[in-house]
């Protein structure tokens, strides 16, 4: 009688789906859930895309020494590099999202993203925690005839000046294009490899300005070799009281060198928020704090878990995504 009506067998074999798929959903909710529960039971990988002893890599140990002793297992550092964060932004994708690789996050990975050069898309991952924020300074030489921001703008509005930057298509010539939009200014960029280069053209009068992190230049302007116009951010540095932010001068513009992690988008929430929270206590240990304080920067403006840091990061990736865009670097 079933193979005689179509219709029937069509609302079985549907009804059977759907059971199944229910059923099936329910599962992997338990599984998620018991992995979750005994999560970390294996050490972890902290995978970063620069070398040995750079500065991702030591801030990924130091953030490591006490995250180690929160979750209560091993921390590995894995190097991947090639690409720009590419390779590393590849093998963490061939990894189970299961909390037990990490990726240690930079803003050269968005860039990296947003021109296509890898297969890892940005709501492919999540950020876990913030460990450094490092803002800019829109900086010149202590012996410049610019004496404010206002004297800057003025002049880069009647003719293109020299700004330095580490890179084309980095984060200093996006911040740069960011500002020059908002404050309706010229420039010509002159790239010089890194960020020391950068900073030390600066010194030698072969650049108008430059946009360094804080950093980069805290030695430079505490001792007045550079001047800090301004800080592209939305509030004035605690340290620098004297130094105006570029929002308060109505150039609605800030950038910032920023440090965190992340893990794929499809691991169970329970495990982020446990990675978020181990890693977020490291940092406001005094072993990460004292690091923080060594390069100028303080726990309060860096430290951040995976809500705020999440936020971030894809904020960043749309901003950046549109200035590569207005850039010519991205079509």
């Amino acid at each position: 009688m079933i193979k005689g009506n179509n219709s029937f067998r069509r609302k079985v074999i549907k009804t059977s789906l759907s059971l199944i798929t229910l059923t099936g959903l329910g599962t992997f909710g338990l599984i998620s859930s018991a992995n979750a529960d005994k999560y970390p039971s294996k050490p972890i990988e902290l995978v970063i895309h620069a070398k040995y002893g750079g500065g991702t890599d030591t801030t990924a140990r130091m953030v490591s020494i006490r995250t180690r002793r929160n979750l209560g297992t091993d921390i590995s550092i894995v190097a991947k590099r090639g690409g720009s964060g590419a390779k590393a932004q590849n093998y963490v994708l061939s990894k189970p999202a299961d909390g037990y690789t990490i990726m240690a996050l930079t803003q050269s990975h968005l860039y990296t993203m947003a021109r296509g050069k890898s297969k890892m898309k940005i709501d492919d991952i999540v950020g876990v925690a913030r460990a450094m924020d490092d803002p800019t300074f829109i900086a010149v030489s202590g012996k410049s005839n610019y004496k404010t921001l206002e004297d800057l703008v003025s002049a880069s509005k009647k003719g293109a000046l020299n700004w330095g930057v580490a890179q084309i298509g980095g984060t200093e010539h996006i911040g740069l294009a960011q500002f020059a939009k908002e404050a309706g200014i010229k420039f010509k960029v002159v790239p010089f490899g890194s960020g020391a280069q950068m900073v030390q053209a600066l010194m030698a009068g072969k650049i108008d300005a430059t946009l360094p992190n804080v950093s980069e230049a805290a030695n430079q302007v505490a001792d007045g070799s550079f001047r800090a116009l301004a800080v592209m951010a939305e509030n004035r540095l605690k340290d620098y009281p004297n130094v105006p932010s570029t929002y308060e001068k109505g150039i609605k513009a800030k950038c910032s060198t920023t440090r965190g992690y992340a893990v794929l988008a499809s691991t169970p929430q329970p495990i982020i928020d446990q990675i978020s929270k181990a890693m977020v206590k490291a940092m406001k240990h005094d072993v990460f704090s004292s690091y923080l304080s060594g390069a100028g920067l303080t726990v309060e403006s860096s430290v951040a878990g995976t809500k705020i840091w999440d936020k971030h990061l894809k904020a960043e990736y749309k901003i950046a995504a549109s200035a590569l865009k207005e850039l010519g670097l991205v079509k």
